[in-house]
């Protein structure tokens, strides 16, 4: 079969079963079966995925699901609402930048597999200092767990920001799910409005404990137990975490925790999905946590990435040097267990 015809691919073990699909590589749906024999499902598919007319969206919204790569993370944006040190760096996107990367937008391609892996790759457009992303998802023949390998080939020195996307199911019960995540030095509110008509926190404000998040209206919100009862999109990051976050969904029973090299990606990024975008195709429906490991900004692109700004100067990188024709490799896990 070619790999225009093969959309998706699929394996199984004794301890669950994946598909990963060809557009933007990504990993969805996931079935974990656990030690006391539940099946669980954490991997969010996004509610118009399979609908009729997704083809006509923009290429990182197309079948919208679980987990994938963004080389380079983040898209530029101006934010009227944003203060003066983060204003400053911000720049419009580039006429050929595209949402989370070219990786994130198009097809990938399958390569020669053992059987027990699946492995894709892309190819860079001509002109990117990116050549080619090749990306290998590993299910543990142990364990109710998927490794996961990237594998980043630049042509020319540069610096950029990068990011991983893994995104989960909430369940629909508010604060019936809870975030724990590793150590980390400080966590930050975005500094600007993720969603005008559903803002939540405080703009541009720091905090240490995920319970205690400064609210736009002056409360304090406890931003571990998830879904929130109020519509919202908003956007948290951790900074100088240990390279560890788990989701325990208390409704299924069930905790499923992200692991990766915290020298490659020294922040997480909590995208809290929660009904909050009214306009299609989220239309108010989509209640998902994306808990991303990054080296960047809050995704606000590559011009504020690389620039100074109040993340880098408080000691945690917001994009990483690559030397022309270097080969990064990171490696990143995805496991479950009972609660």
């Amino acid at each position: 079969m070619s790999n225009a015809e093969d959309a998706h691919r699929g394996l199984g073990w004794k301890h669950g079963a994946l598909t990963v699909q060809r557009h933007a590589a990504m990993l969805a749906p996931v079935t974990f079966l656990l030690a006391d024999g539940r099946q669980v499902s954490p991997m969010q598919v996004a509610p118009w995925a399979e609908e009729a007319g997704h083809d006509a969206l923009p290429g990182i919204l197309r079948r919208l699901r679980g987990e994938w790569p963004c080389v380079p993370f983040g898209y530029s944006i101006s934010d009227p609402t944003s203060p003066p040190e983060w204003a400053r760096l911000m720049e419009p996107a580039a006429a050929d930048e595209e949402v989370h990367g070219h990786s994130s937008n198009h097809p990938w391609n399958w390569e020669r597999d053992d059987g027990q892996s699946l492995r894709l790759s892309i190819d860079y457009p001509n002109g990117s200092p990116v050549g080619r992303l090749e990306r290998t998802v590993t299910p543990d023949a142990g364990a109710p767990a998927v490794d996961i390998e990237l594998r980043i080939e630049v042509r020319e020195a540069c610096r950029l920001p990068l990011g991983l996307h893994p995104t989960f199911r909430l369940p629909l019960d508010a604060g019936r799910a809870r975030v724990e995540p590793a150590r980390f030095d400080n966590g930050r509110t975005f500094p600007g409005t993720v969603e005008p008509s559903a803002p939540l926190f405080a703009i541009d404000r720091t905090f240490s404990n995920l319970s205690a998040v400064p609210g736009r209206d002056g409360s304090t919100i406890d931003a571990s137990r998830l879904p929130f009862a109020k519509n919202t999109e908003e956007l948290l990051q951790l900074n100088s975490i240990d390279g560890s976050v788990a989701l325990a969904n208390e409704v299924e029973g069930y905790r499923v925790r992200l692991t990766w090299r915290k020298e490659h990606f020294p922040s997480l990024l909590l995208w809290i999905s929660n009904r909050g975008r009214p306009m299609e195709p989220w239309s108010g429906r989509h209640l998902a946590l994306g808990m991303e490991p990054i080296c960047s900004p809050f995704g606000l692109g590559p011009a504020a990435a690389l620039a100074d700004n109040p993340i880098a100067q408080s000691g945690t990188p917001t994009a990483r040097a690559f030397s022309a024709g270097e080969v990064f490799t990171t490696r990143y896990r995805i496991e479950a267990e009972a609660l």
